[in-house]
């Protein structure tokens, strides 16, 4: 790790790609915003309430649906979407969290 204070001058490539995706997807779902000294070029975008706001930043941004990583967290409990892509000359990372459907194939309508 360095030693090296960044400043908040070097966070501008992802202020500036904040910037711009407030001024041209303003009208979509809120996230949690991430700009980090840690990782000055990176603008974390991160969707906590279901996936569906994920789709809709992805799809977008024009992110390709094989470019979106699958995993579960929470031994089992919870699935996270994550992907990162290039906007205007940031790293852009989008991440979203969903419960996993905890019906029992009884209750889903399935056999028991």
């Amino acid at each position: 790790m360095s030693d090296q204070t960044l400043t908040l001058d070097d966070l501008a490539g992802a202020l500036r790609a904040l910037r711009l995706l407030a001024m041209d997807f303003g009208h979509l779902p809120a996230p949690d915003v991430q700009v980090s000294p840690l990782y000055p070029d990176r603008l974390s975008l991160t969707f906590h309430h279901g996936l569906d706001d994920f789709e809709v930043w992805r799809q977008a941004l024009k992110i390709r649906p094989e470019g979106v990583i699958y995993r579960e967290q929470s031994t089992g409990r919870t699935r996270v979407l994550n992907t990162f892509t290039t906007f205007a000359g940031a790293v852009l990372e989008l991440t979203g969290f969903s419960d996993v459907d905890t019906l029992t194939p009884a209750a889903a309508g399935g056999a028991p």
